[in-house]
């Protein structure tokens, strides 16, 4: 595995360090401290409509919740930035350059020297996955491959190997587009909450539903990831993030840990690595 930065390789004037991670529903927001620690998350609607005034406002009134005013030194010198939904990024960027003097480090696999893609196609692998990568790294410990499975939009279930290796993965659809899509097909049917029944066997159309859309949807990841180690030459440990996660929390038993932060932490040892 490659070594860990050390803690002196950024000076204290780098931070606080923001992390912005922007995915197709929702952007997480961070703030690093020297010791690569988050000290404070966000999680907001992405909005592509957003211009980088727009975002300006935003991250001030998201670090005057922190209890920093410009231009104390509680807000950010340095930041890192995971997009996966243009051009939201590049606004962000500006953003950034304009209001704060920060020119961003953009993740792309063509950034990362010290990282090896084993995919046909490795200049595609989306930024928020490379940042899984780097994020579930401390989770390995004697395993030599670990499943990130990441619930947002999409559920893609990536697979790692020591020494920063992307091995490849699954592309699923998100249990929310699966149920906007029943939902938007079947007009008979209520719009429901996202939550487990108390049983998988449905006594009305609400309680029918969540037991498809929840039970099934666990069903579908326990099995993927059953076949995923079972293509693998050693045992795989398995995380799941991303704000489906914590619904299938105990109804998943093949999944070994749960970390809300993990693709955010994964940006911030991300950058640090570099």
């Amino acid at each position: 595995m490659p070594s860990a930065p050390s803690p002196d390789a950024h000076p204290p004037e780098h931070f606080p360090l923001l992390a912005i991670d922007i995915g197709n529903t929702s952007t997480v927001i961070g703030l690093a401290n020297a010791a690569l620690e988050l000290t404070q998350t966000w999680r907001i609607r992405t909005n592509r409509d957003h211009l980088p005034d727009d975002l300006a406002l935003r991250l001030s009134g998201l670090f005057g919740l922190a209890g920093a005013e410009w231009p104390k030194p509680e807000w950010p010198r340095r930041a890192v930035l995971s997009n996966v939904a243009p051009p939201l990024g590049q606004n962000y960027v500006l953003a950034l350059q304009q209001h704060f003097g920060i020119t961003p480090f953009v993740v792309s696999a063509l950034s990362l020297p010290d990282v090896t893609i084993e995919l046909t196609q490795p200049d595609n692998l989306g930024a928020d996955r490379l940042c899984n990568l780097f994020g579930a790294e401390r989770y390995l410990n004697e395993h030599e491959h670990a499943i990130v499975v990441d619930f947002g939009t999409s559920t893609n279930f990536d697979v790692i190997g020591r020494g920063r290796r992307f091995i490849g993965g699954v592309l699923a659809t998100g249990a929310q587009v699966s149920a906007d899509a029943l939902f938007s097909r079947a007009a008979r049917l209520p719009r429901i909450a996202l939550e487990a029944p108390a049983t998988a066997i449905g006594k009305d159309t609400v309680h029918a539903l969540q037991s498809g859309l929840v039970f099934g949807y666990a069903e579908m990841v326990d099995g993927l990831l059953r076949r995923l180690r079972s293509e693998l030459p050693s045992p795989a440990v398995a995380i799941a993030t991303g704000g489906f996660a914590r619904t299938v929390e105990g109804i998943c038993t093949e999944i070994d840990f749960y970390d809300d932060t993990l693709t955010l932490r994964g940006l911030v040892e991300l950058w640090a690595s570099r």
